[in-house]
């Protein structure tokens, strides 16, 4: 009986703290790598939009179009990009709320920067891009 109750008690503080997570994560905090998406290398972004729109994606708004060869898409929590003749292969991407921020510590950090706009100026879009050890590009992107 003893065990049964202590049982019950872990189940109850176990369930209790799965159902306390945030199921809406707020904007994220300016040392956060921000909001994650994969941007995706694509050959004809219509067959690629197709495809996505069938496994669920839907189309965020004012977020690129069909017409503009990028169109960034939704399920849910999930974010995908999808681009045609702008990047030479997929990158991983974030969105910061300070890019600039996360640029200079990289740079301290004697991270190399492969590509870099508009991290100069004191305020407004930003970007830049660096690889992972096994090549992976990863893009920041502040809007």
């Amino acid at each position: 009986m003893k065990f049964k109750l202590i049982l019950f008690f872990l189940c109850f503080v176990m369930l209790s703290m799965c159902m306390s997570f945030d199921q809406n994560p707020k904007e994220s905090s300016d040392d956060s790598l921000g909001s994650f998406s994969v941007s995706l290398a694509v050959k004809d972004i219509q067959k690629s939009f197709d495809f996505y729109t069938k496994l669920g994606f839907k189309p965020l708004e004012g977020a690129g179009g069909i017409d503009q060869k990028w169109i960034m898409m939704t399920d849910g929590n999930s974010k995908i990009g999808l681009f045609q003749d702008m990047f030479p292969q997929n990158s991983l991407t974030f969105n910061p709320v300070d890019g600039r921020r996360i640029y200079n510590d990289l740079i301290k950090k004697e991270i190399a920067i492969t590509y870099k706009d508009g991290v100069d100026k004191k305020e407004g879009p930003c970007s830049f891009a660096f690889v992972d050890p096994d090549g992976n590009p990863i893009l920041i992107d502040q809007h």
